[in-house]
């Protein structure tokens, strides 16, 4: 299970620190202690969170063919051969159609850190090194 500390929560919504500890504060969202005594949020009750509070952008701008969007896995669908892993960054929604192979090699689960890679019509998933 992914446990996120409350600065890294914090830059995955695109908000200051002490507005996730608002959040905690008036129980938006749970929060535990690591084993260094830091606080930390589960990454799967922080997917739900931006699930429910997700907003779509109102400048309504395309982005570039070749975007990052680093966000939350808030969903996976995996069959035999194929996955449909949804991402959400900030107020980006993206949902890829990626092989059931890449989500284990991967280790991919709701409340993970993930990136989402835009270019053309294909969307990769990647995770960054260290957070697990």
């Amino acid at each position: 299970m992914t446990h996120l500390r409350v600065s890294d929560a914090a830059r995955l919504l695109g908000v200051s620190t002490d507005t996730v500890r608002r959040h905690i504060a008036g129980g938006l969202l749970e929060a535990g202690t690591d084993d260094a005594g830091h606080r930390v949020v589960d990454g799967a009750d922080l997917a739900r969170f931006v699930r429910e509070h997700a907003h779509a952008p109102d400048d309504g701008a395309a982005g570039s063919a070749r975007n990052r969007f680093v966000g939350l896995v808030t969903a996976l669908k995996v069959d035999e051969v194929m996955a449909q892993v949804e991402v959400q960054a900030g107020p980006h929604r993206v949902v890829s159609l990626i092989s059931a192979e890449a989500v284990h090699e991967l280790g991919l689960e709701v409340g993970d850190v993930a990136t989402a890679v835009v270019k053309a019509t294909s969307v990769m998933i990647d995770t960054p090194k260290g957070i697990r």
